[in-house]
This record gives C-alpha cells, structure tokens and sequence, in this order.
C-alpha cells in the first residue's frame, strides 16, 4: 500500500528549504548614547580620580618616617600589589576619557581636554610600568600623573577660588612638631 504525504507536509518541507529573509533589527531605544554627568565634579574628584590615584602612588616610590626610607613598591612576587597599581592607573585613564564628556568640561575647554587627554596618556604609560614590575618606571610615570594632576587643579581650581575669594589668609600649612621646629631653628643657626 503506498503512503501519500499530505500536501500541507511538502509545503511546508518546501517552505523550510527556502533562505529565510532576515528579521528586521529592532529598534534601539536611541541610536545617540545617553550619559548621566550630574555627579558634581568635586564628588567626581573625590570618589573617582582621587581613590584611584592614591591607590596607585600607594604602591610606588618611597616615604620617609621617623625609621627611616622605606620603598613602597610590591615585591615582584606580590601581584596583589602590582595589580593595584596596574587598577589604579587603568581607573585614571578612563577618568581622563571621561571627564572629557558633555556635561564634565570645564571653560576654557581646549584646556580642559589637554589636561584630561595628558592624564588619560600618562596613566596609560604608568600602567604599563606596573604591568612591566617596573618599581622605578611605576615612580617615574607615577610623578608624570600627580604633574597633570597639580597643573590641572591650579588653573581649574586654585586661580578661580584665589579670584572668587583673594589670597589665603595666614599660614595655609599646619605647624610643625615643637621637635621639628627646633631642628628647623638649628639647621637656620638660628
């Protein structure tokens, strides 16, 4: 006895054989990207760019105390340490990327973009020095940040407050230890 395959089975076999049309792309909520940019520069600074610069200049160079100098550097074999600096810098390149977005410049803005363009390429090289267990590069390119850092904030930040306020008034440093003092007064003669 033969067996007829309905008509509806070949079609649809037939059907399944032929290229399928692409499905349309959905539609994207906006082609254009959206940023929030409302965090206030100082929060920006403060929980952004300061942690992680401090998280880098943490681990490099050196400290002198009351016991003497002491390297900051990880060990070679500490790659918890080297992996902090490594963080550290790769937090300030994106910062630098950021605070070049609508909403971060700052007047005068061909200004504003070197500064944060330097900081993005100078974090990228002290990156690499930690990468490397560079402890003398990771200082070097350590100090090329903080230079960035320093020019940034005294136009940004410094020369406006001195114009909005005039200059400081008084001593703008903590006193010495008496100790310390004294042996300021007799490295002076005095």
């Amino acid at each position: 006895m033969k067996k007829f395959v309905p008509l509806v089975a070949v079609a649809a076999l037939l059907a399944s054989c032929q290229p399928q049309k692409a499905a349309a792309p959905k539609a994207e909520a906006s082609a254009t990207p959206k940023f929030n940019t409302d965090l206030p520069m100082t929060e920006f600074m403060g929980h952004v760019v300061d942690p992680a610069a401090f998280m880098y200049w943490k681990h490099s160079g050196t400290m002198v105390d009351a016991q003497g100098e002491h390297d900051l550097s990880p060990a070679q074999d500490d790659q918890e340490g080297w992996d902090g600096l490594v963080s550290g810098a790769t937090i300030l390149m994106e910062a630098g990327n950021s605070l070049q977005l609508d909403g971060r410049r700052r007047a005068p803005e061909a200004d504003w973009n070197k500064y944060a363009q330097m900081l993005t390429e100078r974090a990228l090289a002290a990156r690499k020095a930690a990468e490397a267990k560079d402890r003398k590069g990771t200082f070097d390119e350590g100090a090329k940040v903080y230079e960035v850092c320093v020019a940034c904030h005294e136009q940004f930040v410094i020369q406006p407050s001195i114009k909005a306020n005039g200059p400081a008034k008084g001593n703008p440093l903590p006193t010495f230890p008496k100790d310390v003092e004294e042996k300021i007064e007799k490295k002076a003669g005095g």
